[in-house]
């Protein structure tokens, strides 16, 4: 199975053009309000986070930064079959808990969260 980090870099290669793709048009400077967002990944044995900057540019690190917008916390074996399958009733058995640390964060995640299979 891959790493937490070769997952996330995929999901930031199919989300990066969703995302610039919104930042134009009449619905840009709303969609922009809403950025730069920290996310942060922990599984069993690896924390990374998937950063969306003003740009609309996606970009995966390992480790999490100081102050994270939101915080998902689950197995490896979940959040893969999440990001494949992006449905919630092909998930795995087990839990996933979601933290938002910021309205924003909240906000995105609440929208977002089909996308992520969450």
């Amino acid at each position: 199975m891959a790493s937490l980090v070769a997952r996330l870099e995929s999901v930031a290669r199919d989300v990066q053009p969703q995302v610039r793709a919104q930042l134009g048009g009449f619905f840009g400077g709303i969609v922009r309000a809403y950025l730069p967002q920290h996310w942060v990944f922990r599984t069993e044995q690896e924390v990374a986070t998937l950063s969306v900057g003003r740009d609309g540019a996606v970009t995966v690190e390992e480790g999490a930064p100081a102050a994270p917008d939101v915080t998902v916390e689950t197995t490896l074996e979940r959040l893969s079959t999440a990001f494949t399958q992006r449905s919630k009733a092909h998930l795995p058995p087990g839990s996933v808990r979601v933290s938002t640390h910021t309205s924003k964060g909240k906000a995105a995640f609440d929208y977002l969260r089909g996308r992520f299979g969450l």
